[in-house]
């Protein structure tokens, strides 16, 4: 039994992944043990064997892990209450003002870093227009080391956000600047071997289902305009200049808008238009070559 003011971890856990769930939390047992460790400092494997050890909580832990999860509960994003998302090899600092980097996403990373890898280049150039948290433009300056990354960023609220995660993971070959996507970096047109973006594509008609990114994520992150390309064809000007003949360049966009995409890079020129599915199989990216 606990002790005076003690609390049971495993009954706190239980009662959490209870709540959860009945606020249509997905995946309410992550959630939980997640919360859980931020308060005690400890990873969810560390939860996991507290519980086995049937350990217990305090009164100031316990009201901090009630707190939390009452706004888990109304939806707001688990990263905004942790002040933290993983993404690949790295763990971003994220906050209101700032998309929250999303799993299918790593796989968007991964065509650009594919492509930087195979540039021939020896300091082959990569630039990410509209980096958000910089989470693509850093997996690229770190897992592409001798790659040279510029991140771009121009949301007065998202860019403190790019600029904290550039300063904590402090890659010295990546630069990061603000500007709009559609003009930036004029002194690197024509020398790019890979552009890559994750403009914001939701058409201003369609309300995302999730409540955490319908009611959090900021809007200029999430809609692209009537058909949600208005950002797209900015980018799709913008790439043709920067990249060299071969570069290549990586859309994030959604699941219905490939024919839409391919269309209008095609009507721009480029060539080898390719779509690319996520793990749910959904088409989520595009790629093309200059």
């Amino acid at each position: 039994m606990p002790g005076p003011g003690a609390h049971s971890l495993r009954a706190i856990r239980d009662g959490v992944v209870a709540r959860l769930a009945a606020a249509g939390v997905p995946d309410p047992e992550v959630d939980a043990e997640l919360l859980i460790g931020h308060v005690l400092g400890l990873s969810r494997g560390g939860v996991q064997a507290k519980l086995v050890m049937d350990g217990e909580l305090g009164e100031p832990d316990a009201a901090a892990i009630d707190a939390l999860v009452a706004r888990r509960a109304r939806r707001e994003p688990l990263q905004h209450l942790t002040g933290r998302a993983a993404f690949r090899s790295l763990e971003l600092h994220v906050g209101p003002g700032v998309f929250v980097p999303r799993p299918e996403t790593e796989e968007v990373a991964q065509l650009a870093i594919d492509a930087l890898r195979a540039a021939a280049e020896p300091e082959p150039i990569a630039v990410d227009l509209g980096s958000g948290t910089g989470a693509i433009a850093l997996a690229l300056a770190t897992e592409v080391p001798h790659a040279r990354v510029w991140a771009v960023e121009n949301s007065p609220e998202a860019f403190p956000w790019t600029r904290r995660n550039v300063e904590a993971v402090a890659a010295p070959n990546l630069d990061l600047v603000f500007a709009d996507l559609a003009v930036a970096l004029p002194e690197l047109d024509g020398r790019v071997a890979v552009v890559v973006s994750n403009p914001p594509y939701v058409p201003l008609n369609e309300m995302p289902r999730d409540p955490e990114v319908r009611l959090y994520d900021p809007e200029p992150a999430l809609y692209g305009g009537a058909d949600g390309l208005d950002v797209v064809r900015a980018l799709s000007r913008r790439a043709l200049g920067l990249l060299r003949p071969g570069g290549v360049l990586v859309i994030e966009h959604g699941e219905r808008q490939s024919a839409g995409i391919a269309a209008l890079l095609a009507s721009d020129g480029w060539r080898a238009i390719s779509h690319h599915r996520d793990l749910t199989t959904r088409d989520r990216a595009t790629t093309a070559l200059r």
